[in-house]
């Protein structure tokens, strides 16, 4: 490959990274060609971005933004993965994938979250977290449960004044 190639590449690989401050190394050498055209789909659905990178290109392109630690000593076939609502979104579907039988080629191996170089291992374990989407349902229900006490405790007693009302009513009319 030409050097003219290379910083054509290496051009490309930055203006897709532009702004990611999170994303997942993987290793997707192994899936063939429909596997491969069948996870791509998968992860658009759930807005997340594949690229397959030739490792010295990407560790151009990388200088100097948050991604660059975690190309730093990376050998062997990569690809990236970014996107979703999160990054422990990311880590699920990653960590999913791995423990898919019809993608026993994907393979995690390490990433990048609010700026911590992340092993394999700490990927799986942070799969394990609640996402965002987990968290905001978890507070509403802890906000809503006390909401629903105060509501029932308010309107209790107008209920038991009403109910009484009505008996005295009803004896009134016989």
């Amino acid at each position: 490959m030409s050097k003219y190639v290379k910083d054509l590449v290496s051009k490309h690989y930055a203006q897709r990274l532009e702004g990611v401050d999170d994303a997942l190394v993987v290793n997707v050498i192994g899936l063939d060609a429909n596997q491969s055209v069948v996870l791509r789909k998968e992860l658009r659905e759930k807005n997340i971005q594949l690229l397959v990178v030739k490792n010295s290109l990407v560790k151009r392109a990388s200088e100097g933004t948050p991604l660059a630690p975690v190309f730093e000593g990376a050998e062997g076939s990569l690809a990236i993965m970014w996107g979703s609502e999160d990054a422990i979104s990311l880590a699920k579907e990653a960590t999913k994938l791995q423990n898919d039988k019809d993608y026993e080629a994907f393979e995690t191996r390490g990433g990048m979250m609010d700026g911590e170089v992340l092993s394999a291992d700490r990927v799986r374990e942070i799969s394990k977290w609640p996402s965002r989407e987990e968290q905001l349902s978890l507070l509403v229900g802890q906000i809503l449960g006390p909401g629903a006490n105060l509501c029932s405790q308010l309107v209790g007693p107008g209920r038991s004044l009403a109910s009484q009302v009505k008996q005295v009513e009803e004896k009134s009319q016989e």
